[in-house]
C-alpha cells in the first residue's frame, strides 16, 4: 500500500496564508510549500520567525528539507523561500511560467538580469513533471489563470493548489493580474476537479466569509464540485468567466503587491544592503493623470 505524506500547515494571520511542511514517512525527506517572510509594511520591519518555525518543526520530526516549492509568484506576502534554502541546502522550485512573470515585472522595478545567468530558482518545472520526495512522488500540474506561473503540486491523494481555488464558501482566485485570464483559470480548475473525488485539496489562503468563524485549509474535489460558490457542476465556463471578470473589476490591489512582486520574482531574495546598512524596496510612482505630472524636467 502506498505511503501517505505527513502534512503540517502553518498559518500567517497577517496575509491569511497557509504554508505547508510535507514529509515522506519512510525517508524523512521533506518539502516546504509557499513559506512566508514576516513583514510589517508600515514600519519596514521583517522577520524570519515563520520560516524558522517550519525549519524547527522539520528538525523536531527528524526530517530533512529537500525542496522549497512555490505555487506561484505571490502578490500578498513576501516569500522566505531563499532564506529556507540558505538554512537547509534545499532546492528551490517554481513553475517555468516564472519567466513570463519576470519579463512583465522586471522593467517596472528596474531589476538587472542577473537571474538569467545565475538563476534565483534552482528548478523550473514543466507541466506533468514528476520528481521524488523520498519514497513519494510529486507531480507538477500547470494551473495558470491567476498568474502564468501557477502550478499545483500533487503528492498521492493530496494536491496543493496555491491561489487557484479557495475554500468552497469563498470561491476562486482573481484573474486581473498581468497574464491572468478567467477562461484559463476555469480550464485549470477543471483539471483539478477531474481528479478522484476524495482527493484532498490544500489551500494557500483562507479569508473568513461572514458565514464562518474558523479558518480552514483543506477541502476535497467532491466538495469543490458541489459547493464552490464560483465554480461547481452547475456553472458553465461562460458564466464563470462573466462573473469572475465582473467581480475582478471591483477588487482593490493587494496591499503588499509592489513589495511582494519585486522580492518574489527573485525567489524571495531581499535587495542588497546599501550604504547606511539598510535594504530598500522600490515603489514605482506614476501620476493618476499623466497630463498633470509634476515636477517636469
Amino acid at each position: 500500500m502506498p505511503h501517505t505524506a505527513d502534512i503540517q500547515a502553518f498559518f500567517d494571520t497577517e496575509s491569511h496564508t497557509f504554508s505547508y511542511l510535507i514529509i515522506d514517512p519512510v525517508s524523512r525527506e521533506a518539502a516546504v510549500i509557499d513559506p512566508v517572510l514576516d513583514y510589517a509594511h508600515h514600519v519596514g520591519l521583517y522577520s524570519t520567525a515563520s520560516a524558522d518555525a517550519i525549519i524547527a518543526a522539520a528538525q523536531d520530526m527528524s526530517a530533512n528539507i529537500a525542496y522549497v516549492l512555490e505555487t506561484h509568484v505571490h502578490a500578498d506576502h513576501l516569500s522566505s523561500a531563499s532564506y529556507i534554502r540558505d538554512r537547509t541546502g534545499a532546492k528551490l522550485g517554481i513553475g517555468e511560467g516564472i519567466r513570463e512573470v519576470q519579463q512583465i515585472f522586471r522593467p517596472m522595478f528596474n531589476q538587472d538580469r542577473r537571474a538569467v545567468a545565475q538563476p534565483d530558482f534552482d528548478l523550473l518545472f514543466m507541466d506533468g513533471e514528476v520528481f521524488p520526495l523520498g519514497s513519494l512522488q510529486i507531480e507538477v500540474m500547470h494551473t495558470p489563470g491567476h498568474t502564468p506561473a501557477c502550478v499545483s503540486y500533487r503528492v498521492g491523494d493530496a494536491v496543493f493548489v496555491g491561489d487557484t481555488l479557495f475554500m468552497p464558501d469563498y470561491g476562486t482566485a482573481r484573474t486581473d493580474f498581468p497574464g491572468g485570464c478567467a477562461r484559463t483559470l476555469y480550464r485549470s480548475i477543471q483539471r483539478l476537479l477531474c481528479l478522484p473525488e476524495d482527493t484532498r485539496l490544500f489551500m494557500c489562503h483562507d479569508y473568513l466569509p461572514e458565514t464562518r468563524m474558523k479558518y480552514l485549509w483543506e477541502s476535497t474535489v467532491a466538495e469543490q464540485k458541489t459547493e464552490n460558490i464560483h465554480i461547481n457542476n452547475s456553472i458553465s465556463e461562460t458564466d464563470f468567466v462573466r462573473v469572475r471578470q465582473e467581480r475582478d473589476a471591483h477588487l482593490r490591489a493587494p496591499e503588499l503587491l509592489l513589495p511582494s512582486i519585486q522580492v518574489n520574482i527573485r525567489a524571495g531574495h531581499l535587495p542588497d544592503i546599501e550604504m547606511g546598512g539598510f535594504r530598500y524596496l522600490k515603489i514605482p510612482l506614476k501620476p493618476a493623470n499623466p497630463d498633470q505630472d509634476w515636477p517636469h524636467d
